[in-house]
Parts: structure tokens; sequence; C-alpha cells
């Protein structure tokens, strides 16, 4: 069978994680999952976490193949270490999105769940092919304005659409990430606009509030902690559960 181009089972990054890192912190705890990325990125992120994979292509970074049948068996094989499934995570998954398909379809035939962590930067295509596999998401927010999107080489409304896609669907449960950025999504304007907008979907739905730290190209100093409370406090004007991290 011919694979596909592009980084299809080219693995950088493969580990056993809580279900709580990936964060998803109100759906099956005290699971594991295991996690894999790969490399390359569909944005273009200054404070990127995960720079060193997202920023590369196969010539910059050490990877192996593995493909989904054997992802899928090595997922299995940690079901003694409370392993339920695969999340996809670390670089953008959906800029290899065939691969998550593909594992994902194996992964649910062998009953295991699909966990993806994205920035939602998705065509209705891709949308269709993986939505109805992914048992539990977390999106990225990087913020609130189509400007500040533009500036990370994204689409608010693109990701809008991916978080209400899934909000839409009973079989996934859906947790949403704002990562804290000085200058780009530390507005308390902009958080209420987006949590109110978030609880038009579902008020229950978590959100995640988390503490930014210099990285790649941006060296601004780390977002203040009480800022950090004070937004969560905004938040939860419209949102019954706001999770601050990283502090």
């Amino acid at each position: 069978m011919m694979r596909p181009r592009g980084n299809y089972g080219r693995v950088t990054s493969l580990a056993l994680d809580p279900i709580e890192k990936k964060p998803i912190a109100r759906w099956r705890p005290n699971t594991t999952v295991l996690s894999v990325g790969s490399y390359g990125c569909t944005m273009d992120c200054p404070f990127c976490q995960n720079d060193s994979i997202a920023k590369a292509g196969p010539d910059d970074v050490l990877w192996r193949e593995i493909q989904p049948e054997e992802l899928v068996e090595q997922a299995l094989q940690l079901a003694g270490r409370r392993c339920i499934g695969i999340a996809y995570t670390y670089n953008e998954p959906l800029r290899g999105w065939r691969y998550v398909r593909d594992a994902g379809r194996l992964a649910h035939e062998a009953g295991l769940v699909n966990v993806l962590v994205s920035n939602g930067l998705a065509s209705e295509k891709v949308l269709g092919e993986v939505a109805p596999l992914i048992d539990a998401a977390n999106i990225d927010l990087k913020c609130f304005t189509e400007e500040g999107y533009r500036s990370l080489k994204g689409d608010l409304n693109v990701v809008k659409r991916t978080i209400e896609a899934l909000a839409g669907l009973e079989t996934c449960h859906l947790e949403v990430t704002t990562l804290v950025v000085p200058g780009l999504s530390d507005d308390p304007a902009q958080i209420d606009a987006a949590a109110r907008w978030i609880a038009s979907l579902d008020p229950a739905i978590p959100y995640h509030l988390t503490r930014y730290f210099p990285r790649h190209r941006m060296k601004e100093p780390a977002t203040s902690v009480p800022l950090l409370f004070e937004l969560a406090d905004v938040a939860h004007r419209h949102l019954n559960d706001v999770i601050v991290g990283n502090v």
C-alpha cells in the first residue's frame, strides 16, 4: 500500500503521558495515553513552546518511521499502565491529518480512544475526515481577534469553526486552551469575549488559561501570575470551569 508523502508516519516524539498533561482535565482522569508527534505546523507563533519540532523539517530533527498499525499495537501493549488510547500532539497533528485519520480508525477498531491536541486550523474536508474519530480534544484558541491570528499566519474564523464542530459532537469531549501571551491574549476584554463565545456553545466546556514563558523568538517576561488569576475570574463570568495552568 502506498503511503502519503509529507510527515506521514515520521515520529519525532513518543511518550506515555497522563491524560491530564494534554491537557484534558475533565475526562477519563487517572488514565494515560500514548502521545505521538511528528514535525511541522500550520501556523507561525513566535512564542511556540515546541519549536524544536514544530518549526522543523525532515532534515532538521531526528525521526523514525512508525506506521499506524505499529502505533496502535504499542498502545495496546501499554494497557497494563492504564493506557486507554493515543494522543496526537506535540507538533501540529493536523499538519499530517491523514496519519491521524488512519491511526484513529485502527485505534477505534482495537477499542482504543483518540485524543487530539491541535491549533484547530483545519479545512472542512479535514474536519470531516478526522472529527468523527476523536473522543477528546483540546483546541488552542491563540487569541480572540482576527488581527492577532493574522500575525500568527492563522485564521480565527477557521479555528472557531473547528471548536464549534467538536462542541457539537456528542461523541467528543472538548476543552479549550488560551496561552496568555503578553500583547496578544492578555487583555481582559478579549478573554471576556472569548469566554462568552465558548459559553454560547456550552458553558460547561473547560477553559484553560495557561502561563506563557519566553520561548522561540519571543523573549518578553513570563505572564504575571496575578494577571492570570484575574483573567480566570473574568472567564468565570461566563464559564463554569476555568483552569489556570503553568503556575
